[in-house]
């Protein structure tokens, strides 16, 4: 071979071995607005590369000709908000579905016993979902005792020079205490994100132990103490039989006076009626994410109470936020097209202890 010969570029391809393993076929299940705001092109597009998909097909009625069509040979259902339950019903006109990949948080609306029976592995993007809320339940925290929120509110009404150390004494984030509700998994990321600051974390949960919650970052604690003890306590408690209304007028009179409870989890944690009393006297401070119900009345007196924040369910996933919802999902896809576990499962022996 002459030196002119060893320079020029080869022109047949090189020969690879083939992957072996067919491309699993999926389906979109989800409200259709669901997959306009999570899956953009980008999204769709990769999730063709990996998987036999109509990327444009989306199901969000799993009992018509078109939906039975689709999941005659689905192998994996790519599920989100909107998704319809998928029941004995739907499982019978999925015969070959083996996995479902959730692109939020919690299952429980759509994963029904009968997917379990079938044994269908089962992914969810809530670790994903859980970053957006764990920084807003930071930032309520550090605000909450700085008392920002009813200290702009004074100032925007008074517009004059105010001793804001004399009026609060008490403000400020130094040695303050903060109580954990559960250490889900947005509860637990909460504790990591306290840990650069001077703050004492307080942690209940029955879940964990001593020596768990220690080298999470926080001190166990009854729950009694978790009220008697904290300047804040956050609530991240999944919506059980077990835990509905368990944040009651006796444990709302344990947090001392000028005390913030945070709620992030469900509305119907905390007895809405009894923090409501506390909060209209001004003997408690509200930031709340969750009510109940869902959408409070106009005329709630949590709306124009001066010491209660009341957002509308946004601490979750929003806008560009989303797109971490569909990362992981799509990472997830990527491990079942490959053959390899979930790296984010849900287990039924975990349900009575998720959200």
């Amino acid at each position: 071979m002459t030196s002119m010969e060893r320079q020029l570029p080869r022109t047949e391809p090189e020969v690879t071995d083939p992957d072996p393993r067919p491309r699993p076929r999926a389906v979109l299940a989800m409200a259709k607005k669901t997959a306009e705001q999570v899956l953009d092109a980008g999204v769709r597009a990769r999730l063709a590369a990996l998987t036999d998909i109509d990327p444009h097909l989306v199901l969000d009625d799993l009992t018509t000709p078109t939906a039975h069509r689709a999941l005659a040979d689905a192998e994996l259902l790519i599920t989100g908000w909107g998704c319809p339950p998928i029941d004995a019903a739907a499982l019978d006109a999925a015969p070959r579905l083996r996995a479902v990949v959730h692109t939020a948080g919690t299952v429980r609306h759509h994963i029904t016993p009968a997917c379990w029976e079938r044994g269908l592995a089962v992914s969810s993007a809530a670790a994903a979902n859980a970053v957006p809320v764990a920084e807003y339940t930071l930032a309520m925290i550090l605000l909450a005792n700085k008392r920002i929120l009813e200290t702009a509110r004074v100032y925007r009404t008074e517009r004059r020079r105010i001793d804001w150390n004399e009026r609060h004494p008490d403000a400020g984030n130094y040695r303050k205490t903060v109580g954990i509700l559960s250490a889900s998994i947005i509860g637990r990321r909460v504790i990591n994100l306290l840990r650069p600051h001077d703050l004492t974390v307080l942690l209940h949960d029955p879940y964990v132990t001593p020596s768990e919650a220690r080298t999470l970052g926080a001190h166990p604690v009854p729950l009694p103490d978790l009220f008697e003890q904290s300047d804040v306590v956050s609530v991240h408690t999944p919506l059980l039989p077990e835990t509905r209304g368990m944040v009651g007028r006796d444990l709302l009179a344990r947090l001392r006076t000028g005390g913030t409870l945070i709620n992030t989890a469900r509305g119907a944690v905390v007895d809405q009626a009894a923090l409501t009393d506390e909060v209209v006297s001004g003997r408690l401070h509200a930031i709340l994410d969750v009510t109940e119900p869902e959408v409070l009345p106009a005329d709630s007196p949590l709306f124009d109470c001066p010491n209660v924040l009341v957002t509308p369910h946004i601490a979750g996933s929003k806008g560009g936020e989303l797109r971490r919802l569909a990362d992981l999902a799509l990472a997830e896809v990527e491990s079942y097209a490959l053959g390899r576990p979930f790296a984010h499962p849900v287990r039924p022996e975990h349900l009575a202890r998720l959200a």
